[in-house]
């Protein structure tokens, strides 16, 4: 018999001590990086006990009628230790959606957590999902390169990062609030230009998080002289280091310094972790591909990995 209760901040311990020594551990969920903005989603996170013992917690913010999994987050699904089996996730999928009946909750959407971040076989909810009647909703393509064995760069890539290094561009990891800033004004003079939309994260955010998170958030600039021209900031999980956020100016576009920070990133995990994940290309909920921007993900290497995210109607 399984048993559902909702988190609170009393929890806070033994929730991130289940996430720290599941199967598919994720910095993402710890409670320093989920309650950063739980000013803006309303947590609705649930543990799920067989009997007294804690066997999966699930990440969780609701939106009038509905509940997302997680609203604040890239993808948030069950959370499981080793010991889940297949018939154990069919009992939690059956006492979720008991749950959300009884407290008036019509459908969740669930956001499956790409099989590259798990440390072993996690896809249980995958199977649980289909049987109980979710739909597909929305497969996002993110490009990912396989750092153990990368596939070649075309030769023009190769020649911007050469071209970078010649222009003077020097990589740099950098961690004070002004350089957080500095790059997140420049992320979104691109995105405001390209797309008409801002960053999910302010530069004192992402300073905040890196604070709380040192191990994990990385900014790594491309600079000339003093200034940042591009650069990216890096999520470092277990096996998987991932790109949250890349940028460059026209200049930088140009002489190549987003691709020789890029690559630097690569070298510099490629005998520590087994992916780097450059997210997503897709716009959610839609079917558009912007094929630039995969194309330019691909050139590093790398090729198409999904994220799932399925509706399940109670």
């Amino acid at each position: 018999m399984i048993t559902v209760v909702r988190y609170t901040d009393d929890m806070v311990d033994i929730w991130n001590q289940f996430n720290k020594q599941s199967k598919n551990y994720l910095f993402m969920f710890d409670r320093k990086y989920m309650d950063y903005h739980r000013d803006r989603f309303k947590d609705h996170s649930l543990l799920f006990y067989d009997e007294d013992k804690l066997i999966a917690i699930l990440p969780l913010s609701e939106h009038g009628n509905l509940l997302i999994s997680h609203g604040g987050l890239t993808y948030g699904g069950f959370i499981t230790d080793t010991k889940m089996k297949q018939h154990t996730m069919m009992d939690c999928f059956e006492a979720l959606i008991g749950y959300a009946g009884e407290h008036n909750f019509t459908s969740i959407r669930y956001k499956c957590i790409p099989h590259i971040y798990h440390q072993q076989p996690a896809e249980e909810d995958r199977f649980a999902l289909f049987a109980n009647g979710a739909k597909l909703d929305t497969v996002d393509v993110s490009t990912y390169i396989n750092l153990a064995s990368p596939l070649k760069m075309p030769k023009g890539r190769k020649a911007q990062i050469s071209r970078a290094k010649r222009e003077g561009v020097v990589i740099e990891e950098l961690t004070s609030l002004d350089d957080f800033e500095s790059f997140i004004a420049l992320e979104n003079e691109v995105l405001t230009e390209r797309h008409d939309v801002h960053a999910v994260h302010t530069g004192e955010e992402l300073k905040l998080l890196h604070d709380r998170l040192p191990d994990n958030i990385h900014l790594f600039a491309a600079l000339k002289g003093d200034n940042i021209i591009a650069g990216t900031v890096v999520y470092e999980y277990d096996q998987v280091v991932h790109t949250q956020y890349m940028a460059a100016n026209d200049e930088a576009r140009v002489i190549g310094a987003l691709d020789l920070a890029v690559a630097t990133v690569i070298d510099k995990y490629k005998d520590s972790k087994k992916w780097l994940d450059f997210g997503i290309s897709t716009e959610h909920g839609k079917i558009y591909l912007n094929e630039g921007l995969c194309s330019q993900k691909e050139g590093f290497g790398g090729r198409t990995g999904v994220y799932e995210i399925w509706e399940l109607n109670i």
